[in-house]
């Protein structure tokens, strides 16, 4: 996955409808202050903070993100690798959501506990940087 370099602020600004545009900013302030990394564009709408080297979780090599979000059409899409397997605890504290392999989905933001997300992406970078070393981006 490659970084595009466009402006995030721009990007997330852009979402439509408006609601996903506000909660994008929303989820930039808690990914933020979850990481300490500037977020960075990735490809297919990827808003990242922080990068890994994929090779070490998958075998494919190349970078991507850490963790991070994208808008998709019927939910937001939360990323934080290598999973969500381990954090079953705070997963029921977290509200109303689905869940993908690395892939965490809220319809609307209003539905989670911000505190609890924002715990969750901290234990998720934690149990990352344990198997393949995170560098902000």
């Amino acid at each position: 996955m490659q970084m595009t370099g466009g402006d995030v602020d721009a990007f997330l600004n852009a979402l439509e409808p408006g609601r996903r545009a506000r909660e994008a900013q929303v989820l930039d302030v808690v990914f933020r202050a979850a990481t300490g990394f500037a977020p960075r564009l990735w490809e297919d709408g990827m808003v990242g903070y922080g990068r890994c080297t994929r090779g070490d979780l998958t075998g494919q090599g190349g970078d991507g993100p850490a963790t991070g979000f994208a808008s998709c059409p019927r939910a937001l899409s939360i990323h934080i690798l290598p999973g969500y397997g381990a954090f079953g605890d705070l997963l029921a504290e977290l509200g109303r959501h689905k869940l993908g392999r690395s892939c965490l989905y809220i319809q609307r933001l209003d539905d989670v506990d911000l505190d609890i997300l924002g715990r969750l992406i901290r234990a998720g970078l934690k149990r990352l940087n344990g198997i393949s070393p995170v560098a902000p981006t």
